[in-house]
């Protein structure tokens, strides 16, 4: 096997939620008063650690209403949160991958968001370690895989990425490991070619063959 370590990002890579992330973040702008971001704007963003995400999508937001925007933005994503499934086959891959292989989670999200999610779809015994924005460097600093990596003594050669946006693969490079991208979720195709994955999928079907015979 070339690779020990799969990381998932979650939101657009493993569940459906990036249309979703949009709209929350232009409501919570509604709720402030301030311009709201174009969905091109917003969709940008995902994936990135609360100050990064906001510099870009409400650049005219003052810092010190941060926390605000983020409890509306909260708000919101929690009376959504039953329309976000996992995409078609996610689970079935995750079974497969699971019989010999350690699987991790490097996500934008909050620790306990991420919690809440893995604990709403029973999803945490597929998963090894996991790393969130709030608990290190965001992405697309590397730390959360160097620290995963550390964690469940993997090392680069045997680690692979998997995500959806630039910012995943982004991290990927920074860390030295593979890379493969999903083109179903926040970011187009050619956004995500342009940061040179090994390959990118249109579903999760494409991307467990590909795992089946290169991984």
């Amino acid at each position: 096997m070339k690779y020990r370590l799969i990381v998932f990002d979650w939101d657009g890579t493993l569940i459906d939620s990036a249309g979703t992330i949009v709209r929350c973040i232009q409501d919570a702008a509604r709720d402030l008063a301030i311009e709201v971001p174009a969905a091109g704007r917003a969709r940008h963003v995902i994936g990135l650690g609360l100050h990064d995400s906001l510099r870009h999508a409400v650049p005219a937001l003052p810092a010190e209403r941060y926390r605000e925007f983020a409890d509306h933005y909260r708000k919101h994503f929690l009376s959504r949160q039953d329309s976000m499934l996992l995409f078609p086959g996610v689970l079935s891959l995750l079974e497969d991958l699971g019989r010999d292989k350690l699987l991790a989670i490097a996500t934008g999200k909050s620790r306990r968001g991420l919690d809440r999610a893995l604990d709403e779809d029973n999803l945490r015994r597929f998963f090894s370690g996991s790393r969130c924005a709030d608990e290190t460097s965001p992405k697309p600093h590397p730390a959360m895989l160097l620290e995963l990596m550390e964690a469940l003594s993997v090392d680069k050669a045997a680690t692979l990425m998997i995500g959806d946006t630039s910012h995943d693969l982004e991290m990927a490079r920074a860390a030295g490991v593979d890379a493969l991208a999903v083109t179903y979720g926040a970011h187009d195709e050619a956004g995500l070619r342009a940061c040179a994955p090994l390959d990118c999928f249109p579903t999760v079907s494409a991307l467990g063959a590909w795992l089946k015979a290169n991984g």
